[in-house]
């Protein structure tokens, strides 16, 4: 078995179509039918259903693929390791994080990073919670930013790098919008725009507003930031929203509203994998991330 068999029938298996997955691998169709006819001979297995110009991949087809498609990014993680230990300033970080981290969080740490280290390059995925902690299990990413960090997972470690205040997002014309501070059961009768189920986000404003008695009335969703700034900012509905979302920018039609009873705070911090060191680029980077919030945290204290 060969790795250019495996390399091949990944592309055929995902595109379920010969010619496209030719095309894609640059190479005659022969090629990549012929590899695919040894690989099952090989295998004793058949790996796909011909359906005319079609193909199908088979149910031991799709067990087949999962464990090649693991083979693959093992060697390739093996590959990018070998390259960093000769040259760590040169590799490249696979780092995931969510939207809430998206705007203000992560461009300062990576272009503060790239000041000290400017030849290593990223490769960025942003994702849910659980989408994320997936990732970094699987070594699909090899780091990721999350908020609050998670404490019931076996295979990855977190480190708390900061906390940060959960606020209001409310309508202009919303009786509490010009208030100081606001409890969060003065929204009790409001309409809520909150991420889908599923959602840390969602989580966190649903167990507070449990926690002081009520149970939000959920209007809307949206799937990112600014979907949810943008239901607000019509008027269909209050959010929470952690307060870094909102530097540099508060949404026209809205006001941001600080909550002091209860007081909401979220921890956000960079999880790793416990089974797996991570390759040199890699450690560097969360190396100065970990320096970087210690530093700004000793200066804002």
């Amino acid at each position: 078995m060969e790795l250019r068999q495996i390399q091949y029938f990944i592309e055929v298996a995902e595109r379920e179509h010969m010619t496209d997955a030719a095309l894609a691998l640059h190479v005659a169709q022969s090629a990549v039918s012929r590899q695919i006819a040894n690989l099952e001979a090989e295998l004793g297995v058949q790996l796909f259903i011909r359906e005319g110009r079609n193909i199908r991949i088979t149910p031991i087809g799709k067990i087949f693929l999962h464990h090649a498609k693991s083979a693959v990014r093992a060697l390739a993680n093996a590959k990018q390791e070998m390259d960093e230990f000769l040259d760590p300033e040169k590799g490249t970080i696979r780092i995931g994080f969510p939207s809430s981290l998206a705007a203000h969080t992560l461009p300062t740490v990576i272009s503060a990073f790239r000041d000290q280290h400017p030849h290593i390059g990223f490769q960025l995925r942003q994702g849910s919670y659980l989408h994320l902690i997936d990732a970094v299990n699987k070594g699909e990413i090899d780091l990721a930013f999350l908020g609050p960090i998670p404490t019931d997972e076996k295979q990855i470690e977190g480190k708390i790098l900061f906390l940060e205040k959960i606020v209001a997002l409310l309508p202009m014309d919303h009786p509490m919008s010009n208030a100081a501070s606001i409890h969060l059961d003065d929204l009790r009768n409001d309409s809520f725009v909150l991420f889908p189920t599923g959602f840390i986000l969602r989580d966190i404003v649903i167990n507070a507003c449990t926690k002081v008695g009520f149970s939000p009335n959920i209007s809307f969703e949206g799937e990112d930031i600014d979907a949810i700034k943008g239901l607000v900012a019509t008027g269909l509905g209050v959010t929470l929203l952690p307060e870094v979302t909102l530097i540099d920018n508060v949404p026209r039609g809205t006001a941001k509203v600080p909550i002091h009873v209860p007081n909401l705070t979220r921890n956000v911090g960079i999880v790793i994998p416990k089974n797996r060191q991570l390759p040199p680029s890699e450690q560097l980077f969360y190396d100065f991330v970990t320096n970087f919030f210690s530093r700004l945290n000793e200066f804002n204290s």
